[in-house]
Protein backbone atom coordinates (compact mmCIF):
# COMPACT_ATOMS: atom_id res chain seq x y z
CA UNK A 1 0.00 0.00 0.00
CA UNK A 2 1.47 3.41 -0.94
CA UNK A 3 2.37 5.58 2.05
CA UNK A 4 1.75 8.96 0.40
CA UNK A 5 -2.04 8.90 0.11
CA UNK A 6 -3.62 12.23 1.16
CA UNK A 7 -6.10 12.47 4.06
CA UNK A 8 -8.99 13.05 1.62
CA UNK A 9 -8.47 9.53 0.28
CA UNK A 10 -9.08 7.96 3.69
CA UNK A 11 -12.16 10.14 4.24
CA UNK A 12 -13.59 8.90 0.94
CA UNK A 13 -12.66 5.33 1.90
CA UNK A 14 -14.56 5.72 5.16
CA UNK A 15 -17.63 6.96 3.28
CA UNK A 16 -17.29 3.97 0.96
CA UNK A 17 -17.43 1.55 3.90
CA UNK A 18 -20.50 3.34 5.28
CA UNK A 19 -22.33 3.50 1.92
CA UNK A 20 -25.56 1.52 1.69
CA UNK A 21 -26.21 1.35 -2.04
CA UNK A 22 -24.09 0.36 -5.05
CA UNK A 23 -24.57 3.86 -6.50
CA UNK A 24 -23.15 5.46 -3.33
CA UNK A 25 -20.24 3.00 -3.29
CA UNK A 26 -19.42 3.71 -6.94
CA UNK A 27 -19.35 7.47 -6.30
CA UNK A 28 -16.96 6.97 -3.37
CA UNK A 29 -14.67 4.66 -5.34
CA UNK A 30 -14.57 7.09 -8.26
CA UNK A 31 -13.73 9.85 -5.80
CA UNK A 32 -10.88 7.75 -4.36
CA UNK A 33 -9.61 7.08 -7.87
CA UNK A 34 -9.58 10.82 -8.60
CA UNK A 35 -7.69 11.64 -5.40
CA UNK A 36 -4.89 9.04 -5.73
CA UNK A 37 -1.61 10.49 -7.06
CA UNK A 38 -0.60 8.92 -10.38
CA UNK A 39 2.78 7.18 -10.18
CA UNK A 40 4.15 3.63 -10.26
CA UNK A 41 3.60 3.14 -6.55
CA UNK A 42 -0.17 3.56 -6.97
CA UNK A 43 -0.65 1.51 -10.14
CA UNK A 44 -1.93 -1.60 -8.33
CA UNK A 45 -4.25 0.37 -6.06
CA UNK A 46 -5.76 2.29 -8.98
CA UNK A 47 -6.24 -0.97 -10.89
CA UNK A 48 -7.94 -2.49 -7.85
CA UNK A 49 -10.33 0.48 -7.55
CA UNK A 50 -11.23 0.20 -11.24
CA UNK A 51 -11.97 -3.51 -10.79
CA UNK A 52 -14.22 -2.79 -7.81
CA UNK A 53 -16.08 -0.07 -9.73
CA UNK A 54 -16.54 -2.41 -12.68
CA UNK A 55 -17.74 -5.21 -10.39
CA UNK A 56 -20.33 -2.97 -8.72
CA UNK A 57 -21.62 -1.70 -12.07
CA UNK A 58 -21.82 -5.24 -13.44
CA UNK A 59 -23.65 -6.44 -10.33
CA UNK A 60 -26.16 -3.59 -10.65
CA UNK A 61 -26.72 -4.47 -14.29
CA UNK A 62 -27.15 -8.16 -13.43
CA UNK A 63 -30.06 -7.33 -11.12
CA UNK A 64 -32.23 -6.82 -14.18
CA UNK A 65 -31.97 -10.52 -14.96
CA UNK A 66 -33.02 -11.73 -11.52
CA UNK A 67 -36.08 -9.55 -11.06
CA UNK A 68 -34.69 -7.30 -8.34
CA UNK A 69 -35.84 -3.70 -8.02
CA UNK A 70 -34.09 -1.27 -10.31
CA UNK A 71 -33.53 2.32 -9.24
CA UNK A 72 -36.03 4.71 -10.84
CA UNK A 73 -33.04 6.96 -11.54
CA UNK A 74 -31.32 4.41 -13.74
CA UNK A 75 -32.32 6.02 -17.03
CA UNK A 76 -30.49 4.91 -20.14
CA UNK A 77 -29.26 7.74 -22.35
CA UNK A 78 -31.10 8.12 -25.64
CA UNK A 79 -30.83 10.44 -28.59
CA UNK A 80 -28.24 13.17 -29.05
CA UNK A 81 -27.91 13.98 -25.35
CA UNK A 82 -29.47 13.52 -21.92
CA UNK A 83 -30.79 16.72 -20.33
CA UNK A 84 -32.16 16.85 -16.78
CA UNK A 85 -34.71 19.49 -15.77
CA UNK A 86 -34.28 20.22 -12.07
CA UNK A 87 -35.38 22.93 -9.68
CA UNK A 88 -37.34 23.83 -6.54
CA UNK A 89 -40.99 22.73 -6.15
CA UNK A 90 -43.66 24.16 -8.46
CA UNK A 91 -41.29 25.96 -10.84
CA UNK A 92 -42.85 24.55 -14.02
CA UNK A 93 -40.51 21.63 -14.72
CA UNK A 94 -43.23 19.17 -15.66
CA UNK A 95 -45.07 21.69 -17.85
CA UNK A 96 -41.84 22.32 -19.72
CA UNK A 97 -41.23 18.60 -20.36
CA UNK A 98 -44.85 18.10 -21.46
CA UNK A 99 -44.60 21.01 -23.90
CA UNK A 100 -41.27 19.98 -25.41
CA UNK A 101 -41.55 16.18 -25.58
CA UNK A 102 -43.90 13.24 -26.03
CA UNK A 103 -43.90 12.58 -22.26
CA UNK A 104 -46.90 13.14 -19.99
CA UNK A 105 -45.63 13.99 -16.49
CA UNK A 106 -48.21 14.78 -13.81
CA UNK A 107 -48.88 18.53 -13.68
CA UNK A 108 -50.66 20.34 -10.84
CA UNK A 109 -50.78 23.74 -9.13
CA UNK A 110 -49.52 22.32 -5.84
CA UNK A 111 -45.82 21.58 -5.22
CA UNK A 112 -43.95 18.25 -5.39
CA UNK A 113 -46.23 16.44 -7.84
CA UNK A 114 -43.21 14.75 -9.45
CA UNK A 115 -41.95 11.87 -7.29
CA UNK A 116 -40.20 9.87 -10.00
CA UNK A 117 -38.27 10.99 -13.09
CA UNK A 118 -40.13 11.06 -16.40
CA UNK A 119 -38.23 10.83 -19.67
CA UNK A 120 -39.31 12.13 -23.08
CA UNK A 121 -37.73 12.88 -26.46
CA UNK A 122 -37.57 16.44 -27.79
CA UNK A 123 -37.23 16.89 -31.57
CA UNK A 124 -34.78 19.58 -32.68
CA UNK A 125 -34.64 19.78 -36.46
CA UNK A 126 -33.62 16.25 -37.53
CA UNK A 127 -32.40 14.87 -34.20
CA UNK A 128 -33.94 13.87 -30.87
CA UNK A 129 -32.72 15.02 -27.44
CA UNK A 130 -33.74 13.28 -24.22
CA UNK A 131 -35.32 15.46 -21.52
CA UNK A 132 -35.86 14.08 -18.03
CA UNK A 133 -38.31 15.68 -15.58
CA UNK A 134 -37.02 15.11 -12.03
CA UNK A 135 -38.36 15.39 -8.47
CA UNK A 136 -38.08 18.80 -6.84
CA UNK A 137 -34.77 19.76 -5.25
CA UNK A 138 -35.49 19.60 -1.53
CA UNK A 139 -32.87 20.27 1.14
CA UNK A 140 -34.97 18.35 3.69
CA UNK A 141 -34.30 15.08 1.86
CA UNK A 142 -31.72 14.30 -0.80
CA UNK A 143 -31.91 10.92 -2.52
CA UNK A 144 -28.30 9.82 -3.24
CA UNK A 145 -29.42 8.04 -6.42
CA UNK A 146 -31.07 11.26 -7.64
CA UNK A 147 -27.84 13.19 -7.12
CA UNK A 148 -25.88 10.40 -8.80
CA UNK A 149 -28.17 10.69 -11.82
CA UNK A 150 -27.68 14.47 -12.02
CA UNK A 151 -23.90 14.03 -11.88
CA UNK A 152 -23.98 12.05 -15.12
CA UNK A 153 -26.28 14.07 -17.38
CA UNK A 154 -24.97 16.05 -20.35
CA UNK A 155 -26.80 19.27 -19.44
CA UNK A 156 -28.79 20.53 -16.46
CA UNK A 157 -31.72 22.92 -16.97
CA UNK A 158 -32.29 24.68 -13.66
CA UNK A 159 -35.82 26.11 -13.44
CA UNK A 160 -36.90 29.05 -11.31
CA UNK A 161 -40.34 30.68 -11.02
CA UNK A 162 -40.59 34.37 -11.96
CA UNK A 163 -43.74 34.72 -9.85
CA UNK A 164 -42.28 33.62 -6.50
CA UNK A 165 -38.92 34.27 -4.82
CA UNK A 166 -36.78 33.79 -7.93
CA UNK A 167 -33.42 34.77 -6.42
CA UNK A 168 -33.90 32.60 -3.34
CA UNK A 169 -34.94 29.64 -5.48
CA UNK A 170 -31.78 29.89 -7.54
CA UNK A 171 -29.54 30.28 -4.50
CA UNK A 172 -31.14 27.35 -2.67
CA UNK A 173 -30.92 25.05 -5.70
CA UNK A 174 -27.29 25.93 -6.45
CA UNK A 175 -26.33 25.49 -2.79
CA UNK A 176 -27.96 22.07 -2.60
CA UNK A 177 -26.27 20.91 -5.78
CA UNK A 178 -22.90 22.22 -4.57
CA UNK A 179 -23.30 20.33 -1.30
CA UNK A 180 -23.55 17.24 -3.48
CA UNK A 181 -20.46 18.22 -5.51
CA UNK A 182 -22.39 19.32 -8.60
CA UNK A 183 -21.33 22.70 -9.99
CA UNK A 184 -21.68 24.59 -13.29
CA UNK A 185 -19.02 23.81 -15.87
CA UNK A 186 -17.68 27.38 -15.80
CA UNK A 187 -17.08 27.26 -12.02
CA UNK A 188 -13.86 25.83 -10.62
CA UNK A 189 -14.07 23.37 -7.68
CA UNK A 190 -12.73 24.59 -4.31
CA UNK A 191 -8.93 24.50 -4.53
CA UNK A 192 -8.54 22.95 -1.07
CA UNK A 193 -11.10 20.17 -1.66
CA UNK A 194 -9.63 16.99 -3.17
CA UNK A 195 -12.97 15.21 -3.55
CA UNK A 196 -14.35 14.38 -6.99
CA UNK A 197 -16.44 17.28 -8.32
CA UNK A 198 -18.87 17.10 -11.21
CA UNK A 199 -18.80 20.11 -13.54
CA UNK A 200 -21.88 20.11 -15.76
CA UNK A 201 -23.17 22.72 -18.23
CA UNK A 202 -26.06 24.66 -16.63
CA UNK A 203 -28.81 26.68 -18.27
CA UNK A 204 -31.23 28.64 -16.07
CA UNK A 205 -34.87 28.62 -17.21
CA UNK A 206 -36.82 31.60 -15.87
CA UNK A 207 -40.27 30.03 -16.11
CA UNK A 208 -43.79 31.50 -16.09
CA UNK A 209 -42.76 34.61 -18.01
CA UNK A 210 -46.42 35.17 -18.94
CA UNK A 211 -46.93 38.95 -18.75
CA UNK A 212 -45.40 42.42 -18.37
CA UNK A 213 -45.01 42.00 -14.61
CA UNK A 214 -42.83 38.93 -15.01
CA UNK A 215 -40.88 40.70 -17.77
CA UNK A 216 -39.93 43.30 -15.18
CA UNK A 217 -39.09 40.61 -12.61
CA UNK A 218 -36.85 38.89 -15.15
CA UNK A 219 -34.88 42.08 -15.85
CA UNK A 220 -34.38 42.65 -12.11
CA UNK A 221 -33.39 38.99 -11.71
CA UNK A 222 -30.72 39.37 -14.41
CA UNK A 223 -29.35 42.51 -12.76
CA UNK A 224 -29.24 40.98 -9.28
CA UNK A 225 -27.37 37.92 -10.58
CA UNK A 226 -24.92 40.24 -12.40
CA UNK A 227 -25.42 38.28 -15.63
CA UNK A 228 -23.36 35.43 -14.13
CA UNK A 229 -25.84 32.83 -15.36
CA UNK A 230 -26.80 31.94 -18.89
CA UNK A 231 -30.60 32.06 -18.78
CA UNK A 232 -33.72 32.17 -20.94
CA UNK A 233 -37.17 33.50 -19.93
CA UNK A 234 -39.86 31.04 -21.02
CA UNK A 235 -43.65 30.96 -21.05
CA UNK A 236 -45.31 27.67 -21.90
CA UNK A 237 -48.78 29.29 -21.90
CA UNK A 238 -47.67 32.03 -24.33
CA UNK A 239 -45.28 29.76 -26.26
CA UNK A 240 -42.58 32.34 -25.57
CA UNK A 241 -38.97 31.38 -26.41
CA UNK A 242 -39.84 27.67 -26.69
CA UNK A 243 -38.09 27.25 -30.05
CA UNK A 244 -35.20 29.43 -28.83
CA UNK A 245 -34.85 27.12 -25.83
CA UNK A 246 -34.71 24.02 -28.04
CA UNK A 247 -31.85 25.43 -30.09
CA UNK A 248 -30.08 26.73 -27.00
CA UNK A 249 -30.14 23.20 -25.56
CA UNK A 250 -28.60 21.95 -28.82
CA UNK A 251 -25.89 24.63 -28.52
CA UNK A 252 -25.16 23.87 -24.85
CA UNK A 253 -24.73 20.16 -25.59
CA UNK A 254 -21.77 21.15 -27.81
CA UNK A 255 -22.69 18.71 -30.56
CA UNK A 256 -22.69 18.71 -34.35
CA UNK A 257 -24.68 16.83 -36.98
CA UNK A 258 -22.72 15.15 -39.76
CA UNK A 259 -24.35 13.47 -42.75
CA UNK A 260 -23.09 10.42 -44.61
CA UNK A 261 -22.72 10.17 -48.38
CA UNK A 262 -22.06 6.98 -50.33
CA UNK A 263 -19.89 7.45 -53.46
CA UNK A 264 -22.07 7.96 -56.53
CA UNK A 265 -25.25 8.56 -54.49
CA UNK A 266 -27.01 11.49 -52.86
CA UNK A 267 -26.28 12.21 -49.22
CA UNK A 268 -28.68 10.85 -46.59
CA UNK A 269 -29.97 14.06 -45.02
CA UNK A 270 -32.60 12.37 -42.85
CA UNK A 271 -30.54 10.70 -40.11
CA UNK A 272 -27.37 12.58 -39.17
CA UNK A 273 -24.61 11.17 -37.03
CA UNK A 274 -24.19 13.20 -33.83
CA UNK A 275 -20.67 13.99 -32.65
CA UNK A 276 -19.07 16.34 -30.15
CA UNK A 277 -17.72 19.72 -31.21
CA UNK A 278 -14.16 19.39 -32.44
CA UNK A 279 -14.67 15.91 -33.89
CA UNK A 280 -12.61 14.90 -36.91
CA UNK A 281 -13.22 12.87 -40.05
CA UNK A 282 -11.63 9.89 -38.24
CA UNK A 283 -14.12 10.29 -35.37
CA UNK A 284 -16.96 10.30 -37.91
CA UNK A 285 -15.60 7.18 -39.63
CA UNK A 286 -15.51 5.33 -36.30
CA UNK A 287 -19.09 6.41 -35.62
CA UNK A 288 -20.23 5.03 -38.99
CA UNK A 289 -18.43 1.70 -38.47
CA UNK A 290 -15.59 0.79 -36.12
CA UNK A 291 -13.65 -0.89 -38.96
CA UNK A 292 -13.72 2.23 -41.13
CA UNK A 293 -11.37 4.18 -38.91
CA UNK A 294 -8.46 1.78 -39.56
CA UNK A 295 -9.15 1.49 -43.30
CA UNK A 296 -9.81 5.19 -43.88
CA UNK A 297 -7.59 6.79 -46.55
CA UNK A 298 -9.26 10.17 -47.02
CA UNK A 299 -12.70 11.70 -47.46
CA UNK A 300 -14.60 14.16 -49.61
CA UNK A 301 -16.51 16.86 -47.83
CA UNK A 302 -19.36 19.28 -48.53
CA UNK A 303 -20.17 21.97 -45.99
CA UNK A 304 -18.91 25.02 -44.13
CA UNK A 305 -15.57 23.46 -43.13
CA UNK A 306 -14.42 22.98 -46.77
CA UNK A 307 -15.32 23.88 -50.34
CA UNK A 308 -17.73 21.63 -52.24
CA UNK A 309 -16.37 18.11 -52.66
CA UNK A 310 -12.95 18.97 -51.19
CA UNK A 311 -10.74 15.99 -50.40
CA UNK A 312 -9.70 16.13 -46.73
CA UNK A 313 -7.57 14.03 -44.42
CA UNK A 314 -8.64 12.05 -41.36
CA UNK A 315 -7.63 14.83 -38.94
CA UNK A 316 -9.86 17.45 -40.60
CA UNK A 317 -12.20 19.03 -38.02
CA UNK A 318 -15.87 18.91 -38.95
CA UNK A 319 -18.61 21.54 -38.59
CA UNK A 320 -22.33 21.15 -37.97
CA UNK A 321 -24.13 20.20 -41.18
CA UNK A 322 -21.09 18.81 -43.02
CA UNK A 323 -21.62 15.98 -45.52
CA UNK A 324 -18.84 13.39 -45.61
CA UNK A 325 -18.05 10.74 -48.22
CA UNK A 326 -15.53 8.29 -46.75
CA UNK A 327 -12.79 6.86 -48.96
CA UNK A 328 -11.73 3.43 -47.61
Amino acid sequence: MPTNLPPDYFEAEKRYREANTPAEKIVCLEEMLTIIPKHKGTDKLRADLRRRISKLKSAAQAKKGVGKRESVFRIEKEGAGQVAIAGPPNTGKSSLVAALTNASPEIADFPCTTWHPTSGMMPVDDIQIQLVDTPALNKEYVDPEFMDFLRRVDLLLLTVDLTAGTIQQLEDAVTLLKENRIIPKHVEPPADDRRAWFQIPFLVIAAKNDNEDTNAVYEIFRELTHNQWEMIPVSIHKNKNVDLLKHKIFEKLAIIRVYSKTPGKKADMTEPFVLKNGSTVADFAEKVHKDFVTKLKSARLWGSSAFEGQRVQRDHILNDGDVVELQV
